[in-house]
């Protein structure tokens, strides 16, 4: 049995549809690892100074007042 042109060509999309929706779901997949990264930087930013500022609070409020 031969192939018509018109197969030909809808396995050739059909194929480059799967190809773009695999690279689509890597895109995604990499993106959602990065911005779990940044908001885990982020939460650690904030984690950081608001340590700070409480430690810095509290030795303030321990220091005798004259």
């Amino acid at each position: 049995m031969r192939l018509q042109t018109l197969q030909i060509v809808a396995s050739l999309l059909a194929a480059i549809a799967f190809v773009i929706a695999f690279i689509s779901a890597g895109i995604a997949v990499l993106s959602f690892v990065f911005a779990l990264i940044g908001a885990l930087a982020l939460a650690w930013l904030v984690y950081s100074v608001a340590k700070r500022v409480l430690s810095s609070r509290a030795a303030r409020d321990i220091a005798p007042t004259t």
